[in-house]
């Protein structure tokens, strides 16, 4: 198909086809930049290939690159016995929270706490393995007694992104920062006034576009591997500390709520 590519479209696919092991590692901001295109060329490419979408290609060519072991974890071997499994992967969940560590500016985290105090609403979004850790921080939000809601359903966050506005505040999960939905929902509520946070993987992506505040993780997670693994301690990592931060910033209240709602929960105890 080369020659019906155009000249945006060769330059586009002589990029992956000679750095297909840096692509597989790239999000479609940054491609885009290295080629000096834009993302709207990238995936119109990827379509005239037959594939959905950046991503698409992205798995296709991780499926050409990768030993099939590394889809389950980067530093597995076929052989491996359990001792070593474990091993391996409790040194990269280490490695990534010390690296997440180091990554995470503290500007923005204050800056985060600042806007999520002053918010009379939060929402929060999180679409596939993000979903989980959306709803974790739904819960310890309400646990200190913040009016926040979590919304996990593509077409409910679109519905309600659209219905924010000044004064309500969105958190988005999301490690790719490339997933449409939530890329999306967080346009929507950006459009609409709201003040948006983000928790990403640390790199360019297309919803940084969208966000007053990012809060980069440092996961060794590669993006042809179907389901979270590193990338998820980091998320819950700056949850926690977030969490930590906001109910330290209202002390006396956030001891009170949490007191209530343990006596709450207490009656659901034997």
């Amino acid at each position: 198909m080369w020659s019906s590519l155009g000249p945006v479209g060769q330059r586009i696919a002589a990029f992956i086809v000679q750095n297909p092991q840096e692509v597989v590692h790239m999000s479609v901001s940054e491609v885009a930049e290295r080629t000096g295109s834009s993302e709207g060329s990238i995936v119109g490419l990827c379509k005239n290939l037959g594939a959905t979408g950046f991503q698409q290609i992205k798995i296709a060519l991780a499926q050409e690159l990768v030993r099939p072991v590394q889809f389950i974890h980067e530093d597995l071997e076929p052989g491996d016995p359990v001792e070593t499994t474990v091993r391996k992967i409790f040194q990269s969940n280490v490695q990534t929270l010390h690296d997440t560590q180091g990554a995470l500016d503290v500007k923005a985290m204050e800056q985060a706490v600042q806007i999520l105090r002053k918010a009379s609403r939060i929402e929060i979004y999180g679409i596939g393995s993000a979903a989980t850790i959306a709803e974790d921080a739904h819960y310890r939000m309400l646990r200190i007694g913040l009016n926040a809601k979590v919304v996990v359903d593509s077409h409910v966050q679109a519905i309600s992104a659209s219905l924010t506005g000044p004064g309500v505040a969105v958190l988005t999960v999301s490690h790719s920062g490339s997933t449409h939905e939530t890329v999306t929902a967080t346009r929507l509520a950006k459009e609409a006034g709201a003040s948006t946070i983000c928790i990403t993987n640390f790199g360019k992506s297309p919803i940084q576009a969208f966000c007053d505040v990012l809060l980069f993780t440092m996961a060794r997670e590669t993006s042809f591997r179907t389901e979270a693994m590193t990338s998820r301690l980091a998320q819950l990592a700056i949850i926690d500390a977030l969490i930590a931060c906001l109910a330290l910033a209202d002390y006396e209240t956030s001891v009170k709520t949490l007191r209530q709602t343990f006596d709450v929960l207490s009656l659901k105890r034997y």
